[in-house]
């Protein structure tokens, strides 16, 4: 390589360094001759179970006077990843449920959001992505903590 960037075995050790000092997964350099990226994969983050709730009775509703009880089973539990109201991340980055630390956070259990509502923010490349409520809704399960690595897809929250 003449002229423009040199790719000595130093400063590939250099840009690793920094990959793995800024927790950045690729860093590209380009000039007119030269090029070099640098990538690596982080491992997949560890999602929290949701806290387990105790198993509810199921009961139909009393019968009208006269007319014979009709029950009907409750619907099948859907698995997180399968859910309608699921929301997923659109980029990898860093998640946090709120504005900054210390700050309440966007959404809690039980919050009762509206479509276009933000939910939570995104760290990607420096810049804070608003994750916003793709429907109107309760907010039934908050499926990650903040300041947990996200990846593209990841799940976030159910909003029912």
């Amino acid at each position: 390589m003449s002229g423009g960037l040199m790719f000595d075995p130093a400063t590939i050790r250099a840009l690793a360094e920094i990959l793995r000092d800024t927790e950045l997964t690729e860093i590209e350099l380009v000039d007119k001759e030269s090029r070099i990226r640098l990538a690596r994969q982080l491992p997949a983050p560890v999602i929290a179970p949701a806290a387990a709730l105790p198993p509810m009775a199921w009961a139909p509703a009393p019968a009208a006077p006269g007319a014979a009880p009709i029950g009907v089973p409750p619907a099948a539990q859907v698995p997180d990843d399968e859910h309608p109201g699921l929301v997923t991340s659109p980029m990898v980055g860093v998640a946090y449920l709120s504005p900054e630390p210390g700050q309440a956070a966007y959404v809690s259990l039980g919050a009762r959001v509206e479509q276009g509502q933000t939910v939570l923010l995104i760290e990607a490349m420096k810049t804070f992505n608003q994750i916003k409520a793709p429907r109107a809704g309760t907010v039934t399960r908050i499926l990650i903590e903040s300041g947990a690595p996200v990846e593209y897809g990841a799940p976030l929250l159910i909003i029912e």
